[in-house]
């Protein structure tokens, strides 16, 4: 069975702005759950899904299990470097967006894919996995920490190329990935990414020496998404 969602690439805009907007996409979507809406004639609940790519301008976020003492700068300091911050509500510690880092929204509906959240975690780090391997890189899971990053098990060696921090209410997913690709990863100095003190971040343009093409690396990315979850794109004019 296939899943029809609609794509959005939606460029740079503000994160703010985008969080709204996929709230706004979650929530109808959890209505029409709550609310009994079918497909008429299918005899049981169908709302096509939404993933969303985007760039941020500079911002910080924080998980809701996540410690604020792991960003470094104050408000002052932020306002002064042109950065935003923001406690929000999904899983996991504190991130960086910005430009460079193509970030993804799936808002997916988990009983429509039948699988769980774990489920659902595992594939979104097996399409970047696979995304970096079309690159020469293999990419691996930390256990204990989501995400994709390289040498792991090696001590001293282990980075983060993709952080991972999602939400899930009925069945309903909504934020999601940071894939670092041509990301300035200065801007992880100023914080403990994803709470850790002992690893590092990288990015695609730093593993492989060479500045990506965003648009050829999303255009993989949403491929191997589609492989992954059985996507069908209801907008393949995009």
């Amino acid at each position: 069975m296939k899943y029809n969602v609609k794509f959005e690439d939606i460029g740079l805009k503000d994160y703010k702005e985008t969080w709204d907007y996929q709230a706004g996409i979650f929530e109808e979507l959890k209505e029409c759950k709550t609310g009994g809406k079918m497909t008429e004639g299918s005899g049981e609940y169908r709302r096509p899904g939404t993933l969303i790519l985007v760039e941020h301008p500079s911002v910080y976020t924080l998980g809701k299990s996540g410690s604020g003492n792991n960003l470094f700068l104050d408000s002052v300091q932020l306002r002064a470097k042109g950065a935003q911050f923001y406690r929000i509500d999904r899983g996991g510690d504190i991130t960086y967006h910005g430009p460079g880092q193509i970030v993804g929204y799936p808002i997916f509906d988990l009983e429509i894919l039948k699988i769980g959240l774990k489920e659902y975690v595992f594939r979104l780090e097996e399409a970047l996995i696979r995304t970096i391997g079309e690159f020469g890189l293999t990419g691996s899971r930390l256990q204990g920490g989501t995400g994709v990053w390289l040498d792991p098990g090696i001590k001293g060696r282990a980075r983060k190329i993709c952080a991972i921090g999602v939400k899930a209410s009925r069945y309903i997913t909504m934020h999601g990935f940071a894939f670092n690709v041509n990301t300035d990863l200065r801007w992880f100095d100023y914080i403990n990414p994803c709470g850790f003190t002992d690893k590092g971040v990288t990015s695609l343009e730093r593993e492989t020496g060479l500045r990506q093409d965003m648009g050829e690396v999303k255009t993989i990315l949403k491929d191997r998404l589609r492989d992954q979850f059985g996507l069908e794109w209801i907008n393949e004019e995009e």
